[in-house]
């Protein structure tokens, strides 16, 4: 049963995320990719993560579906224009990637090529809308394909969001786009979780929960202060302030969180941010 059945099923999934390497060197990000095998049930890899220059995404898939992994490819407008959108998602296709996670992308100034030019040609719900055209069989234009792929297709929330109500009301625009799930910002603060899932309870769609691991209370405090909708309570950036271990420390909160938060959604999705290795011992301190 691939991931998508599994959503349709309605049963509890969990996904994790891996960033390709600045270079052709993929030994380690193959290696850590293996350590879930059979622990997740997908992998995102990032699509320029934070606008740095990157090996491409839909080619690490395309490796991770030769290792029997099923790889969700991560699909920015920021940097192609709707000729390119169609395109790589026609050649995701044929290689057999069929998870995409439609977004907007971060713009290029936070990155390591700030002068790069970006392109923004269509939004979020622009790709989703050409997801489903393609397909029904057809292009932006309406022209016909000579074979029309399948996909299962995705897009991000942000449930910390101030105010709520247009990241709800985009939510809307996406799921009638045809998005089949959503894995959010991070989530610290589970009350907050619990208010945004009591906004989105009309919306029948499948929500997969993001976890971030902390690095140290230093990250926990940009993030308050940089991240648009994350919050870290006081109590997690005291519990990274005077603890001796921080690795440990940081399993032991996501770890946490995840209980807390498995009853309230369908899903995991968990973001290393570097700490790959990590993730079989958040899974396994979290019982998955």
């Amino acid at each position: 049963m691939n991931f998508c059945e599994k959503i349709k099923q309605g049963k509890f999934v969990v996904t994790s995320e891996i960033g390709p390497p600045k270079g052709i060197d993929i030994k380690e990000m193959l290696e850590d990719a293996d350590l879930i095998k059979g622990r997740v049930d997908a992998i995102n890899v990032t699509d320029l993560q934070s606008s740095v220059m990157r090996l491409g995404s839909l080619a690490v898939c395309h490796l991770l579906k030769d290792r029997a992994h099923e790889p969700i490819f991560q699909v920015t407008c920021r940097d192609r224009n709707r000729l390119a959108l169609q395109s790589d998602l026609l050649s995701a296709s044929v290689l057999g990637v069929e998870n995409i996670l439609a977004l907007t992308g971060d713009y290029p100034s936070l990155g390591d090529h700030p002068d790069a030019k970006p392109v923004f040609d269509l939004g979020s719900v622009q790709l989703l809308e050409v997801i489903r055209a393609l397909e029904e069989g057809k292009d932006m234009k309406g022209n016909a394909l000579k074979g029309a792929p399948k996909f299962c297709a995705g897009a991000v929330v942000n449930p910390g969001a101030d105010p709520l109500e247009p990241e709800i009301i985009k939510m809307e625009k996406k799921v009638a786009s045809g998005a089949k799930f959503f894995q959010t910002q991070a989530v610290y603060d589970v009350e907050l979780f619990k208010r945004f899932l009591d906004s989105a309870k009309h919306i029948k769609t499948t929500i997969l929960a993001g976890i971030v691991l902390l690095k140290s209370a230093g990250m926990a405090k940009y993030m308050n202060k940089n991240v648009s909708g994350v919050f870290v309570p006081d109590n997690l950036i005291n519990e990274m302030e005077t603890t001796k271990d921080k690795a440990a420390k940081s399993i032991e909160i996501a770890a946490r969180l995840i209980k807390e938060l498995r009853p309230l959604c369908q899903g995991i999705h968990v973001m290393p941010i570097g700490w790959d290795k990590k993730v079989p011992l958040v899974l396994d301190a979290a019982g998955l």
